[in-house]
């Protein structure tokens, strides 16, 4: 019995790691770069992580690079007083130092543009690169996961302005 336990905590424990990603470049800790499958009549979809600099220089989250997606752009998703919601292009998105910053739906993400029909899939994984002012560069993967009953008004994008 002892051999069976330990075995499934085991498993549920690497479970748990694999789903839960995190990579890390000089004192820059990402934890867990996901973003959400999509039909294939969207165009766009949001990728979400938590940024954790653990140094004592200040950094910006200047680019995300993917190869096989056409435009890669940093956003801040807002709502104005009259529930106008609206993006804005972000020329970075800062983490200083001591601070963790969270891309989430309705507030900073990475927008993915320009899907032109080959959607988002779950259990897909969607290689980026990820480049920091100070720290470089970091190979990360996006996660494909399922959209929860929750997520679809705050990753629905079809209202919003975009704006520079």
């Amino acid at each position: 019995m002892k051999t069976f336990t330990k075995t499934a905590l085991a498993v549920l424990f690497s479970a748990g790691i694999a789903h839960a990603h995190y990579y890390t470049i000089a004192e820059i800790s990402i934890t867990h770069p996901m973003t959400f499958e999509t039909a294939k009549t969207v165009n766009v979809a949001g990728g979400y992580m938590t940024l954790e600099n653990s140094g004592d220089t200040n950094d910006t989250l200047i680019e995300v690079r993917v190869a096989t997606i056409p435009r890669v752009e940093l956003h801040l998703s807002e709502t104005d007083a009259n529930g106008v919601a609206r993006m804005i292009k972000q020329d970075g998105i800062p983490v200083p130092a001591g601070e963790t910053v969270t891309l989430k739906p309705g507030g900073l993400h990475v927008m993915f543009m320009g899907l032109n029909g080959d959607p988002f899939e779950l259990g897909e994984e969607i290689p980026a690169t990820l480049v920091f002012e100070q720290a470089g560069e970091v190979e990360v993967i996006f996660n494909v996961e399922e959209r929860g009953a929750d997520d679809h008004k705050a990753m629905d994008h079809s209202g919003h302005k975009m704006s520079d």
